[in-house]
């Protein structure tokens, strides 16, 4: 297989949770993979705005918000998937009664409702700065494309069935889960992009760690997971390299043939 097309989960994937940084054989075989002409794609949850630590790198799009908001290198949408009115308009009602901490991703940057010690523990776990506090009402008013949502399993379903029906989620942290627009994830925003640039989906790899990479591992040609995702993410994938701090992606890129 002659791959054409990389995409890359940032956190726990690019980047390391212990060092907030990515690992110089990783920084070599993005250069690397560039230089063979082979395509690479940030696939990530994190807003476009919090992209704040892929260094020197360059790639040739971002799948951003889990493929909420899909944007190329010079700035151009790709593609974007908004969360109805009528859900945040319900999701609003809603936590006037059953309140609880959620981040909104919209247009005009990231707000959340309020904060405590669990939301600022994520916040320091990625390396952004918490987002401002902001009524609701006051954040719906603008364009959301995703909810960060600090429930459990038992809301977050309750939440699917009543309130964000145009919703699906996606978890990679146990402490929140990510709503996008139904039928919106990476594997979505990994479409857009090989239509924009007419690549065949056979022709393409994908590296992950979290619940929310699942979808682009099991629609890529080969799906990757890092040896620190748990083992939902590790039965989707293809196939299971060591983790982020463990070179794993410079070593599968070998495993493959890819990189010498």
């Amino acid at each position: 297989m002659k791959t054409k097309a990389i995409f890359f989960d940032i956190d726990g994937t690019l980047v390391s949770f212990k060092t907030h940084s990515i690992p110089a054989s990783t920084k070599k075989a993005i250069h690397q993979l560039k230089k063979k002409g082979i395509k690479v794609f940030i696939s990530t949850g994190r807003a476009f705005c919090n992209i704040n630590n892929l260094e020197d790198l360059e790639f040739d799009g971002l799948i951003t918000t889990n493929g909420a908001y899909c944007v190329d290198c010079k700035g151009k949408t790709i593609a974007q998937h908004l969360l109805s009115k009528d859900n945040t308009g319900k999701l609003a009602l809603y936590m006037e009664e059953k309140t609880f901490h959620c981040m909104f991703m919209t247009s005009k940057g990231n707000f959340i409702n309020n904060s405590d010690d669990l939301s600022l523990s994520v916040y320091q776990l990625v390396n952004i700065l918490p987002p401002p506090i902001m009524p609701v009402l006051e954040i719906i008013e603008h364009d959301v494309f995703q909810l960060s949502a600090f429930v459990d399993m038992e809301q977050e379903a309750e939440l699917l069935t009543h309130i964000l029906t145009d919703c699906d989620s996606s978890r990679w942290h146990p402490s929140f889960t990510d709503f996008n627009a139904k039928n919106c994830n990476k594997a979505t925003g990994m479409d857009s992009f090989l239509a924009h640039f007419d690549i065949e989906r056979e022709y393409t790899m994908a590296f992950g760690d979290g619940g929310n990479d699942i979808s682009i591992l099991k629609h890529a040609a080969i799906g990757i997971a890092m040896g620190n995702a748990n083992d939902e993410v590790k039965a989707a994938a293809d196939y299971v390299t060591d983790s982020v701090d463990e070179d794993g992606i410079s070593n599968a890129l070998k495993y493959f043939g890819l990189l010498s």
